[in-house]
């Protein structure tokens, strides 16, 4: 066939009743990843990094509780709610993205109430490593041969022969590369500005640039709610509409208030 084939088993390694799958190896990952840039910042800024030990539990479990719930409620609500106890069931898969955001700037908000600590100056910290967890979920998804693009016949199209023999976008990459390139934007960002005008603004470039690719990348993107379908924007686009107002509006408010002591 002319377009690339993937057909990569999604696990990794299985020792007995045990699996170690790709998309799990990455999503953890990501997130010691992104507690290594954080204690890089923290000692940066002349911050103790040992203040950073409960943080990467409290991150995980709104990430986790947040995701299902929002796949869950927004994505499939009415077989969810006729089965209540399938919903604890995450091994099964069904994560959304926008409640993963959701349940970690809880979790982040509680976090920062206990530790007495700027919720927002941890916020804007956490973007950069937040935008490699979403490059690297996304990097799971294509080892999982889900979170599927549309049909096409561009040069760059990819089979995946798990699901079926039909040439598609590989969205997965588009938006994992999105992401990465976000956080490098984030961090350069940050680099190059003011600590103070850093927790200003970081937060607005993430909610802005991450929720317009995402709706924009959509487009690429079967639908995941199929009661949506006759809908002009899918449940994704929808999702994505409130983080970019929230990021646009972030912005001005940083930039008008930038020189403000």
């Amino acid at each position: 066939m002319e377009h690339f084939i993937w057909n990569i088993n999604p696990i990794l390694l299985e020792l007995g009743p045990l699996q170690l799958r790709w998309y799990g190896l990455l999503f953890v990952g990501s997130f010691f990843l992104g507690m290594m840039i954080l204690q890089w910042m923290y000692k940066r800024e002349g911050k103790n990094p040992q203040d950073l030990d409960n943080l990467l539990i409290y991150v995980m479990i709104g990430a986790v509780l947040g995701a299902r719930l929002m796949h869950c409620l927004a994505y499939e609500p009415e077989f969810y709610l006729a089965n209540p106890l399938e919903i604890l069931k995450v091994w099964k898969g069904g994560l959304a993205s926008h409640g993963g955001m959701l349940g970690v700037i809880l979790a982040v908000y509680v976090y920062t109430k206990r530790q007495n600590i700027s919720f927002i100056w941890l916020l804007s910290r956490l973007s950069i490593a937040g935008a490699l967890t979403g490059a690297f979920i996304r990097f799971g998804n294509f080892f999982n041969s889900e979170i599927l693009g549309v049909p096409s016949q561009v040069p760059w199209a990819i089979v995946f022969t798990r699901i079926d023999m039909i040439p598609r976008h590989p969205v997965q990459l588009y938006e994992a590369f999105a992401y990465v390139f976000l956080a490098l934007i984030l961090l350069t960002v940050y680099r190059r500005v003011s600590a103070s005008y850093a927790t200003k603004i970081l937060p607005g470039i993430f909610f802005s640039y991450l929720f317009i690719a995402r709706f924009l990348l959509e487009y690429t993107k079967t639908r995941q709610a199929h009661y949506s379908s006759d809908l002009v924007f899918s449940t994704g686009q929808l999702l994505s509409i409130p983080f970019i107002i929230l990021g646009i509006v972030w912005m001005i408010w940083a930039i008008k208030t930038k020189n403000k002591a």
